[in-house]
């Protein structure tokens, strides 16, 4: 959609904020637009998403949450003001590395945020070579007829495409994909999904079960077993940076590494997360680490096999770097 844009190939990334910052006043190399202290769309994090910007105007998370009952398809939008939004698509991969994925797309302000975002969600997944392992489980053609908030829930009305096709698999990811993006803002808990003003309490053809509102505790399944949240696929994730998520690893541990645009290891390190051995528990860790410019590098998280320490449920996330501030 042209109201969408989306962030292309990250080597086109890196040379069009190398225009800016050799054309602009903020000199070195790899500077980040400044962020503004809005409240984040992320429940995983208080900050927002830093992109690595390419436009001379920053581009900032919404200063407003959506209200708490307000219809939201009809947002009304500045003119040439842009906001970022969470989508949330499918990295492909073995069993155990395979899941949900956290990206970013830029959209035009708007106070209807969550609208915003199932929009660009049903869009499709970014263009560009660094996406050619992210997928999707929604149809094409499926759109959004409706959403409203209220008391932590989100109902969700979609067209009809959303339940058609594909097996169980592709229905858990769907929605869960939808369930991620939307439980992305603080003001919702859990979702219900309609389709054509009809609410959906058997989904699908492989009759999933939606009793009620679901949340995101509902659709560890759709999750590998090292799930970064943050920083987004494709985000810049700053110095210090902070990495946030959930893992289901043998003892509750696993290793992180941040990696050069050559290559080289910056940093790695053992993470513990708050549960683990049958149990999905929580990490947050800060990583320092040293580039002397801008440039595009790798966040790279495995679990260690138990019996000779081979790199399993492998993931990697490409990841603006810049000098410490």
């Amino acid at each position: 959609m042209d109201t969408i844009k989306r962030f292309p190939t990250f080597a086109l990334l890196a040379v069009m904020l190398l225009v800016v910052a050799c054309g602009g006043a903020s000199g070195t190399l790899g500077s980040l637009p400044p962020t503004s202290a809005a409240p984040s769309l992320s429940t995983a994090s208080a900050e927002p998403d830093l992109t690595p910007g390419s436009s001379p105007s920053p581009t900032t998370v919404p200063s407003v949450e959506p209200s708490a009952s307000a219809p939201m398809t009809s947002p009304s939008a500045s003119p040439g003001e842009t906001m970022i939004v969470r989508t949330y698509f499918i990295l492909d991969g073995a069993p155990g590395s395979e899941g949900l994925v956290p990206t970013l797309a830029e959209v035009p302000k708007s106070t209807g945020v969550a609208s915003a975002a199932m929009t660009a969600l049903l869009a499709g997944v970014p263009s560009g070579d660094g996406y050619s392992t992210v997928s999707t489980a929604i149809p094409a053609g499926t759109g959004l007829i409706g959403l409203t908030i209220k008391n932590g829930i989100a109902t969700v009305d979609l067209s009809t495409e959303f339940d058609s096709g594909g097996g169980s698999a592709s229905q858990q990811y769907r929605l869960a994909q939808v369930v991620y993006t939307l439980t992305q803002f603080t003001s919702v808990k859990s979702v219900v999904f309609q389709i054509e003003g009809q609410t959906v309490t058997v989904f699908g053809s492989e009759g999933i079960v939606l009793a009620g509102p679901v949340g995101r505790a509902d659709f560890t399944a759709q999750l590998p077993s090292i799930f970064v949240d943050r920083p987004a696929f494709g985000a810049a994730i700053g110095n210090p940076a902070r990495v946030t998520g959930s893992a289901d690893v043998f003892e509750a541990t696993f290793r992180m590494s941040l990696l050069d645009a050559s290559g080289k290891t910056l940093v790695d390190r053992q993470v513990m997360a708050t549960c683990g051995s049958g149990c999905r528990g929580t990490f947050d860790v800060t990583l320092t680490y040293a580039v002397t410019k801008g440039q595009w590098g790798t966040l790279h998280v495995y679990n260690p096999s138990a019996k000779d320490g081979t790199p399993e449920d492998i993931r990697d996330y490409p990841v603006w770097l810049t000098p410490a501030g």
